[in-house]
């Protein structure tokens, strides 16, 4: 992970304090509401539905052991005992009273963490791929880059106010976790012909109302010129984007509509950064200053050697294994590029919790699983789970016993009810309706392992209004909350896509008609499969038979199951 500098403690406790002066004077009466909103959600403190709402960044989704410790601490003495992780591996609090709100930023620095440009008009959170440099189909190891990113796009005095939000993701694996095509900006790390790392840059993705699938603007950009790329991309947005419309403000409208205008006056103006910026020494990465950064990205001291390479190799998973180990061993443990080791997902995802909420307690037990299991170290993850990178096989039947006792073994990982979901209705202003309940009703459904292992592989996705948080538009089974009349109702689409190459790359999903009851959806869902199961071929898995068949078989399910809802 990377190691905080003096340095950066200090700008962060600099800020803490710069934040209590800030509140202080609201409190007084001598910071009026609408001038301290402002300076709020600058450092990530919302007005939601009920109370205030806190949003912790977490770069890159990297955690260790203490910072969770904390997290921990701070749902119980301030919140109301727990947290919510977000698909853009932040950690949500939902209920912490303004007047505490210093004494948390302060709680949070101590740790090496802030709520810094996790809300506003600015470049938001930096993600990527929760199993960065651990992925056994790693090219190059995305978090030195990202880090330099963080540092960069930090309080940036250009970039503080776009048009509208800003959103960062990269991978350096063949295999795209990271959703990079539905964002701002899309990154990925490769290797030319002769070795050389560099990026593919992709630019205009996002969700909300008008899903839109990033577009290709370089194909391979070397790696030291990625922060005046970024610099080009940026600036001409924020000269050019729309700022009379909240609905038409975001990059991918500006993409849409000037299309190779809007490429040519990127190139434009990275040409004259290299020309005149870059004759200054502002904005080239030094190798000098990349490799302190990576350095704080070496593997852990006193990784232990594999077996040695003429023993017989191991059935992974054991042939003679109980059945509730084999599946999570099968669901939850994933390939390293260490011999030797696994990464594992902590699943969030269990009856009785909304997904992606932890407890203080859990938060307390994960932290303790990462310094007992993964040398102090856990990640955030896409699909708002936890994973430790760093736990030796050898660890793994250990690890299921203290996860199981835990509430983290839930063998889902890739299945059904290990969905991703906004908070919705229940706390956020913004939502028109509620997703927990719906993503409550489907867990209780589809409860049976042995029905969702025969199901096999699908993502769902629900969010409770069109600003797509929980990424409905990229599900295989998507539902979004709608209004009708002051009622709440969900449209379900089919065929979505985060970018996955075994789902056939990023794409938008279909509304399959009109919109359903929230009693209805749990019916809805379970005919969809029921089509499914009925016409996928061996080995087929639920998206490859939607593109095969077509929306109309599924349509026609969920149109029948509506006519027997209303009939009873």
């Amino acid at each position: 992970m990377y190691a905080y500098t003096d340095f950066d403690r200090q700008f962060v406790r600099a800020r803490a304090a710069q934040f209590r002066d800030q509140l202080d004077r609201h409190h007084a009466g001598n910071l009026p509401e609408d001038d301290f909103k402002a300076l709020r959600l600058q450092n990530g403190w919302y007005v939601q539905r009920h109370a205030p709402m806190l949003r912790v960044a977490v770069p890159y989704g990297e955690l260790n052991s203490r910072q969770l410790h904390q997290l921990a601490a701070i749902a119980r003495q301030h919140d109301r005992g727990y947290g919510h992780f977000t698909t853009r591996q932040n950690l949500q609090y939902n209920w912490i009273p303004l007047t505490q709100a210093a004494d948390v930023m302060d709680k949070l620095a101590d740790v090496d963490m802030h709520g810094i440009q996790t809300s506003g008009n600015c470049i938001r959170n930096i993600t990527s791929d929760a199993l960065a440099g651990v992925a056994a189909d790693e090219i190059v190891d995305p978090r030195p880059y990202c880090e330099v990113m963080r540092q960069w796009s930090t309080l940036h005095p250009e970039f503080a106010f776009l048009p509208r939000k800003f959103k960062i993701a990269v991978t350096g694996a063949a295999e795209d976790r990271a959703a990079i095509a539905w964002h701002d900006v899309g990154l990925q790390l490769l290797k030319n012909g002769d070795g050389e790392v560099g990026f593919r840059v992709q630019v205009g993705g996002g969700m909300g109302r008008t899903p839109v699938i990033a577009s290709p603007i370089r194909d391979f950009l070397p790696w030291a010129q990625i922060l005046c790329y970024l610099e080009a991309i940026v600036r001409v947005y924020n000269r050019y984007g729309r700022r009379d419309n909240a609905y038409k403000a975001r990059i991918k409208i500006l993409v849409k509509a000037e299309g190779q205008k809007y490429f040519d006056a990127v190139e434009a103006e990275f040409k004259r950064i290299l020309e005149e910026d870059v004759g200054a020494g502002t904005q080239l990465i030094p190798q000098a200053e990349f490799d302190r950064i990576a350095a704080s990205f070496a593997r852990p001291a006193g990784l232990l050697p594999a077996a040695p390479v003429d023993e017989a190799p191991v059935d992974f998973p054991p042939a003679d294994a109980p059945l509730a180990y084999t599946r999570w061993l099968q669901r939850n443990v994933h390939a390293h590029q260490v011999p030797g080791y696994r990464a594992v997902t902590l699943s969030l995802k269990r009856a009785g919790l909304p997904p992606g909420d932890a407890t203080a307690d859990q938060m307390e037990g994960a932290a303790t699983l990462a310094s007992d299991f993964s040398h102090g170290e856990l990640r955030v993850t896409h699909d708002q789970n936890l994973l430790l990178p760093w736990v030796r096989e050898a660890d793994l039947p250990a690890l299921y016993a203290a996860a199981r006792a835990g509430g983290f073994a839930t063998p889902n990982i890739g299945l059904l009810t290990d969905m991703i979901n906004c908070p919705g209705g229940d706390f956020c202003a913004l939502a028109n309706a509620r997703s927990i309940p719906v993503a409550a009703a489907i867990t209780e459904r589809f409860a049976d392992l042995d029905e969702l292992f025969d199901v096999g592989d699908i993502d769902l996705h629900i969010s409770g209004c069109i600003n797509s948080c929980g990424h409905h538009h990229s599900g295989h089974i998507g539902i979004l909350g709608v209004d009708k009349d002051g009622s709440e109702w969900y449209q379900v689409s089919l065929g979505g896509s985060d970018g996955s190459t075994l789902s056939g790359g990023p794409v938008a999903g279909k509304v399959i008609g009109p919109s359903f009851a929230a009693e209805e959806v749990p019916d809805v869902i379970e005919a969809v499969i029921d089509v499914y199961r009925a016409q996928r071929q061996p080995g087929e898995r639920f998206i490859d038979t939607v593109r095969r068949i077509g929306l109309p078989p599924f349509k026609a399910a969920a149109d029948t199951q509506r006519h027997l809802t209303a009939a009873h």
